[in-house]
């Protein structure tokens, strides 16, 4: 078994099957919290990965990879993604910014 020390790529982790502590099960809190959000933890906590993680989650171009991704996670059992068209009237998007460099 391989520990992703130091790598935030959650589609890296789980094709190339590093280890991975599941956190899907908290993306139902993270959708009713409410309309910002703020993650506060320590340096090296994780806080890119579960990003990087909800990035797959809800990409729309990932659907194919979808149970590649979350077929064995906590998430996918308990209830399926709904993948969300244009006409509908909640559009989730992910803007991903990465100061490290």
């Amino acid at each position: 078994m391989k520990f992703p020390y130091g790598m935030c790529d959650f589609y890296d982790i789980i094709t190339e099957n590093y280890f991975y502590v599941d956190r899907t099960n908290k993306i139902p809190l993270i959708e009713e919290t409410g309309k910002y959000l703020l993650f506060l933890r320590p340096r090296r906590f994780g806080k890119s990965l579960v990003l990087s993680m909800l990035e797959n989650y809800y990409d729309v171009a990932k659907t194919k990879e979808f149970e590649q991704l979350f077929g064995t996670l906590a998430r996918a059992h308990s209830q399926k993604r709904v993948i969300i068209n244009l006409g509908l009237r909640k559009i989730n998007f992910v803007l991903q910014c990465s100061f490290a460099k």
